[in-house]
């Protein structure tokens, strides 16, 4: 087992700010014991990246040395090609509210592919105006356009907002994340060498005219949305945040801030996108922003709507939206795509999402009181050994409860990184331990975690909360652990 002495230098925590440390040992004594771990995941791998680059379709599943290969999945758990039993807190990347694979889902596709119904057929039905209705009454959006990925969601409702107000600038926030498409891929990574922050392009092949119109601005703060408007606002758009930063922090929006971008963008006439496919029935049944007393102008929804199934929305004001069909000339190309409004895939949008509204009082007090307690339990478990960890995810003044939780590692006792900047700034916070090594370490203990946690669902029991714990965790040696095996 890896022993605890490599995370000694962890615990001189007093000083505001270090240097990157080299967690190259760290990682590679972790890969070593996980590749003995899981020996036939590593073959399974081993051809898969003959064929595939890097071995798989999603960059966040392809973790180092390799991702654990699935044969089933079930509930909070999934098993591997090795026959390990795996507490899975990525659940789906963040979709699966329910837990993989709920019985309210698969039994009604079941029944439809057993009726032969429900395969791709390039023709419309009266299952898109049902949930087209369901998304529309419980956002307050006047019209409803699907689509198949967030990604393009985001995209679409960006091309709806330069098409409705004739101008050409994009904001977004420094960390936030709107998909791989060309308006989203500007401030997503923090550089910290290059004192850039967040103000770089993540990718190559971009227009550089195109990246040139994408200004960032800072989460959370209100005096430089004000400050930007004041210098952009008359070219300005869309303005588009995620009410509850997702893979950058898991941290809700202020009211305050999201009142001030309200405000400012009628002021100066810049549409107010809310990305909300990670938020968007994570926190209620509908959308996060009604808990602000927000409406955007545009909105877009995914993962959880979809029960398990590729589904996204882009949903908002009637004189916006229509810009993609007849009453607006066609102005905007927005076709959806082969598969958007597929038939199994609107058969279980439908289905969770009416059931999550029919159960909302039950479902989401208890998904934000295990997130509480996974939180917690962490928290509690690196204290124990002298650690300090900070979990965000936490509620705030107006979301009651969550159900996300992302560990980090400050490198100041007491400090509680509250944005973007902060958590993925490598001198307030070892990025790297809170995200490979956690990750690999937890892998260790057949716990599966993406971004310091994940998500809870409501197939997460108290006895798996607890597995996080650290006097649950330690299986092969006698001496109290924290978290995981070391």
């Amino acid at each position: 087992m890896i022993q605890l002495g490599h995370w000694d230098y962890i615990k001189d925590l007093g000083r505001k700010s270090v240097k990157a440390r080299d967690n190259t040992q760290l990682l590679a004594e972790l890969a070593e014991a996980y590749a003995r771990h899981a020996p036939k995941s590593a073959a399974v791998n081993e051809k898969a990246n003959k064929y595939l680059v890097d071995g798989g379709s999603h960059a966040l599943r392809l973790i180092q040395p390799f991702p654990p290969r699935i044969v089933a999945a079930q509930g909070a758990w999934v098993k591997d090609e090795d026959g390990h039993d795996i507490l899975d807190f990525w659940q789906g990347h963040y979709a699966n509210i329910l837990g993989h694979n709920p019985e309210i889902i698969t039994s009604i596709l079941a029944r439809a592919f057993a009726d032969r119904w429900g395969l791709q057929t390039g023709f419309l039905d009266r299952l898109q105006a049902e949930t087209a209705e369901i998304l529309c009454r419980q956002t307050g959006a006047d019209r409803v356009r699907f689509t198949t990925s967030g990604t393009l969601a985001t995209m679409y409702s960006i091309l709806l907002s330069r098409a409705f107000t004739q101008r050409d600038l994009v904001m977004k926030v420094g960390g936030g994340w709107h998909g791989a498409q060309p308006w989203g891929l500007k401030g997503v990574s923090f550089y910290a060498n290059n004192g850039n922050g967040f103000k770089r392009v993540d990718t190559h092949g971009l227009p550089p005219a195109l990246t040139d119109e994408v200004v960032i601005t800072r989460f959370n703060d209100p005096d430089m949305l004000r400050d930007h408007f004041r210098q952009y606002g008359d070219r300005l758009a869309c303005f588009i945040v995620e009410p509850f930063i997702g893979a950058k922090g898991f941290i809700p929006a202020t009211l305050e801030y999201l009142q001030t971008a309200r405000q400012l963008t009628q002021k100066y006439g810049t549409q107010l996108i809310f990305d909300e496919v990670i938020s968007g029935f994570r926190f209620r049944a509908g959308d996060l922003g009604a808990l602000y007393g927000v409406q955007p102008d545009l909105a877009t929804f995914g993962k959880a709507i979809g029960g398990g199934m590729p589904v996204a929305a882009v949903a908002g004001r009637a004189d916006i939206m229509n810009l993609a069909g007849r009453d607006g000339d066609f102005m905007v190309k927005f076709s959806g795509g082969t598969y958007s409004g597929h038939h199994a895939s609107l058969l279980a949008a439908k289905t969770i999402m009416t059931y999550l509204v029919a159960h909302e009082e039950e479902i989401y007090p208890h998904l934000a009181a295990q997130g509480e307690k996974a939180r917690r339990t962490m928290e509690d478990a690196f204290a124990q050994e002298g650690i300090y960890a900070h979990c965000t995810g936490y509620a705030n003044e107006v979301m009651k409860g969550s159900s996300m939780a992302m560990l980090h590692f400050p490198y100041q006792d007491g400090c509680t990184p509250d944005r973007p900047v902060e958590v993925r700034n490598p001198a307030v916070c070892d990025v790297v331990l809170g995200d490979k090594a956690l990750q690999l370490a937890l892998l260790l203990e057949n716990v599966h975690v993406v971004h310091g946690l994940g998500a809870l669902s409501t197939a997460h029991t108290d006895e798996d909360i607890k597995l996080l714990g650290a006097e649950n965790t330690q299986r092969s040696t006698k001496k109290k652990s924290f978290a995981f095996s070391w």
